[in-house]
């Protein structure tokens, strides 16, 4: 059975606070697009994960899919599965690549067994896993708090725009991103900046690790200055980064973005 595991972006990112638990309570807008990872999986002797495509760092037995499996074999004991992965959603991007693949095998494992979960118990399932695991059980968008998993519905649709995606050759570490941040809340909530009109998101829906990002890689801070310099109506940084996306009215070609770069046309 295949899956296509799909990215998201955020549309907009405020840290409000530092919880007692060590993380911190965010406001933002998830947004799912299209670029895909593909996951496969086949009945084996022993379960086991293959990637392929994107490098991706660590122990392949750490993967995020080899964890959604366990969490869900500890509780239905589902027979051994071979768990192919073809990497294409960049890493450390801020795009939620490796959520996506956790979830969605989440979601192939239960049409495969007919465990009969309900999207409200997958998220459940996932939550453990990371943040942002459980907006891809209903891939939808939404207004995310708390950790990032507390969903309200959110009306939006951008399928009349078109969007780019600028991946640079840098990584940036989550922790050094919230090193950086001194937590508030906005006095404007996300919740009602977002229905704006898109001509103004530019000057109100901000992502709070920017400052700080910026800062360690004016490398970033120059793909979104170029990205309105080539007629962007919005830009931003996509979660802790290191991607930026932009969104334009009309289908457009970047060559002075291409080099050094990955871009990503039409998600």
């Amino acid at each position: 059975m295949l899956a296509f595991a799909n990215a998201k972006i955020n549309l907009g990112l405020f840290v409000t606070e530092k919880r007692a638990d060590g993380y911190h309570n965010i406001e933002t807008v998830f947004y799912p697009i299209k670029i895909n990872d593909v996951i496969e999986i086949t009945d084996a002797d022993l379960t086991q994960c293959s990637i392929l495509g994107i490098d991706v760092p660590g122990n392949v037995e750490e993967n995020l899919c080899m964890k959604a499996y366990a969490t869900i074999y500890k509780d239905y004991h589902i027979p051994p599965q071979k768990i192919t992965l073809l990497k294409h959603i960049p890493v450390g991007a801020g795009l939620g690549g490796g959520s996506a693949d956790a979830a969605f095998l989440v979601k192939l494992l239960n049409e495969k067994y007919k465990l009969g979960l309900t999207s409200t118990e997958m998220e459940d399932y996932v939550k453990p896993l990371g943040a942002d695991c459980a907006f891809f059980i209903n891939n939808r968008p939404v207004l995310a708090k708390g950790k990032g998993d507390e969903f309200s519905k959110l009306q939006l649709d951008l399928s009349a725009y078109y969007l780019v995606l600028v991946k640079p050759d840098i990584h940036v570490s989550t922790s050094d991103a919230y090193s950086g941040i001194k937590p508030s809340f906005p006095s404007t909530s996300l919740e009602e900046l977002i229905h704006l009109p898109l001509s103004e998101w530019r000057y109100h829906v901000f992502n709070d690790f920017e400052f700080s990002v910026f800062a360690k890689y004016p490398q970033i801070r120059s793909i979104k200055e170029e990205l309105y310099h080539e007629g962007a109506i919005f830009a931003l940084m996509s979660g802790s980064g290191s991607s930026v996306f932009a969104i334009f009215e009309n289908p457009v070609k970047l060559p002075s973005l291409e080099k050094g770069n990955k871009l990503f046309y039409d998600v």
